[in-house]
């Protein structure tokens, strides 16, 4: 039963990212630079947004 969970939690996470890789715009845009597509990314959001301070 939890080889079957297993399976099918990793399969529907690879069949996730394809997804989201295949839906990007600028997969097949040769006129988008790859910085220019690096940059509206999520995770370079995330990024330039300033740290928090710590307490």
């Amino acid at each position: 039963m939890i080889d079957n969970f297993v399976l099918g939690l990793t399969h529907g996470l690879m069949l996730l990212a394809a997804w989201r890789i295949l839906s990007r715009r600028d997969l097949d845009d040769d006129t988008v630079a790859p910085e220019a597509a690096a940059e509206t990314s999520a995770w370079a959001k995330l990024r330039r947004t300033p740290d928090a301070p710590r307490a």
